[in-house]
């Protein structure tokens, strides 16, 4: 089946550039064209992933993004923005936003990122299942793509998810940002790495006891982050 690209932005020029393209390549695409329109065509379309425009008329990327997670719909969001001012950019990842591109870009890169996120989601079947992983009081289970912590479900964004179990993959190691950025986001992403910080930061507020002093994932100063296990503190006689 055709994998379902919902497009989202008050530009036509702009929303037929990307349709056309993204059907060039195989996808089935709707496009809509202001904020207020995007919970409608969810349900009816059901996307597999959102291409969402910054700023739109009834209600703007950042509302949208921040309704669908606060609904723990967690579909796949690459936010588009024209503006260069960073704290835009980090708005949307802090509203649940997976990946963003600033305007203009090009089509083929825009191609490469939904497919590399729709990539990292997809579940393939296979006649073994992936044990659980297990750091601490944390469980993952990579082909439900399913997390609790002491046996409570936590929810995750895909790209959360993805993040944390290249973590788990990874324990003890330090990896970089750009390592990160490879490894998880499936792209070599120039410039800047601050959306590696930010979805660290989510998964600290969802996994750690105390996110100013995290237990698990520990930032190693001037180089990146690792996952480790936690010291069990021994209890007192």
């Amino acid at each position: 089946m055709k994998k379902k690209i919902l497009v989202v932005d008050d530009e036509p020029s702009i929303s037929m550039l990307i349709e056309f393209n993204l059907k060039l390549v195989g996808f089935e695409v709707q496009c809509v064209y202001d904020g207020e329109a995007v919970f409608q065509a969810i349900q009816h379309f059901r996307p597999d992933l959102i291409v969402l425009d910054l700023m739109l008329p009834k209600m703007d990327g950042i509302q949208v993004c921040s309704k669908l997670r606060a609904q723990n719909n967690l579909v796949p969001i690459i936010m588009l923005t024209a503006m260069q001012d960073l704290s835009d950019k980090i708005a949307g990842l802090d509203n649940g936003a997976d990946d963003y591109m600033t305007k203009p870009f090009s089509p083929q890169e825009l191609i490469s990122r939904i497919q590399a996120i729709l990539r990292r989601i997809q579940t393939l079947p296979s006649t073994t299942d992936n044990p659980p992983m297990i750091v601490g009081a944390i469980t993952i289970q990579p082909d439900q793509r399913e997390v609790k912590l002491r046996d409570q479900s936590i929810e995750l964004t895909p790209k959360e998810f993805d993040l944390l179990l290249f973590l788990c993959k990874h324990r003890g190691k330090v990896l970089s940002r750009q390592q990160l950025l490879h490894g998880v986001w499936d792209y070599h992403f120039l410039g800047d790495t601050r959306i590696v910080d930010v979805h660290i930061s989510h998964l600290r507020d969802k996994i750690e006891s105390n996110a100013r002093n995290p237990e698990y994932i520990v930032t190693i100063r001037n180089v990146g982050y690792k996952l480790t296990e936690p010291v069990m503190k021994e209890s007192l006689a």
